[in-house]
C-alpha cells in the first residue's frame, strides 16, 4: 500500500522586539545617569528600572530575537539585561539586603573587574553594530565609552573624571536609545522611513 506524506510548515510571526528592549536602554540609563550626574540622589530608585527595564524589558527582547534567529540582536539585549539585573544585585548587597556581613565584605573593585569584562564584550559587538544601522552603531559607541569610565573610575584610576565621562556617555546612550527606539515604532507602523537610522556600512558584507 503507498502511504503518501504531508508536511506543514507552520510560520509564527513575531513582532521586532527592537524598540522594547532600546526603550529599556533608554529608562535605566536616564534614570542611572541623573545619580552620577549629580541631579539625583542615591541608587534606591534607580533599583526598579534597572531590575524592570535595564533586565526584564532586555532580556524580553533577547528572547523574542532569537525567534528572529538574530543571533547580534539576542545576544546584546540578553548580555545587557544580565548586566543591569547583576548591578542591580550588586546595589542591594551594598545596600545591606544580604546582610550587614556580605555589605561589610563587598570589594567594589570586583565590580570594576566585571566592568572591564563587558568593556571587551562591548568593544566586539561595536564592530558588528556596524552592519545593523549607524543610530546603534553610535549607542554601542557611546556604551564603548560608557564601560571605559566605569572601569576606570571603580578601580581608582583618575575616578572624578572617569566617573563625569561615564555619566555623560550614559545619559547620551540614553538619548540615542529613545530616538532608536521611536524610530522602530514609528518606521513599522507606519510602513515608511519616519525617522532615519542611516544604513549599514557595509565595511564586512
Amino acid at each position: 500500500m503507498n502511504q503518501s506524506q504531508t508536511t506543514q510548515q507552520v510560520q509564527i510571526l513575531t513582532a521586532d522586539p527592537s524598540a522594547l528592549g532600546l526603550f529599556g536602554l533608554a529608562m535605566v540609563t536616564l534614570v542611572a545617569s541623573s545619580a552620577k550626574l549629580g541631579w539625583t540622589d542615591g541608587v534606591s530608585l534607580v533599583l526598579p528600572w534597572a531590575i524592570f527595564l535595564g533586565g526584564i524589558a532586555q532580556l524580553i527582547a533577547s528572547l523574542q530575537d532569537s525567534k528572529h534567529n538574530n543571533t547580534f540582536g539576542a545576544t546584546a539585549f540578553g548580555a545587557f539585561g544580565l548586566f543591569w539585573l547583576g548591578v542591580g544585585t550588586s546595589w542591594l548587597i551594598q545596600l545591606g539586603l544580604f546582610g550587614k556581613a556580605a555589605a561589610a565584605a563587598a570589594d567594589p573593585k570586583q565590580l570594576g573587574v566585571a566592568f572591564v569584562g563587558y568593556l571587551i564584550f562591548s568593544i566586539f559587538m561595536t564592530v558588528g553594530a556596524m552592519e545593523t544601522h549607524k543610530v546603534l552603531f553610535i549607542i554601542f559607541v557611546l556604551i564603548d565609552f560608557l564601560f571605559i569610565g566605569l572601569s576606570f573610575s571603580t578601580l581608582g584610576i583618575l575616578p572624578e573624571s572617569m566617573h563625569k565621562l561615564a555619566a555623560i556617555s550614559e545619559l547620551l546612550i540614553s538619548i540615542c536609545s529613545f530616538y532608536g527606539s521611536a524610530a522602530s515604532v514609528l518606521n513599522t507602523h507606519f510602513g515608511k522611513v519616519t525617522l532615519p537610522v542611516g544604513k549599514p556600512f557595509g565595511i564586512f558584507k
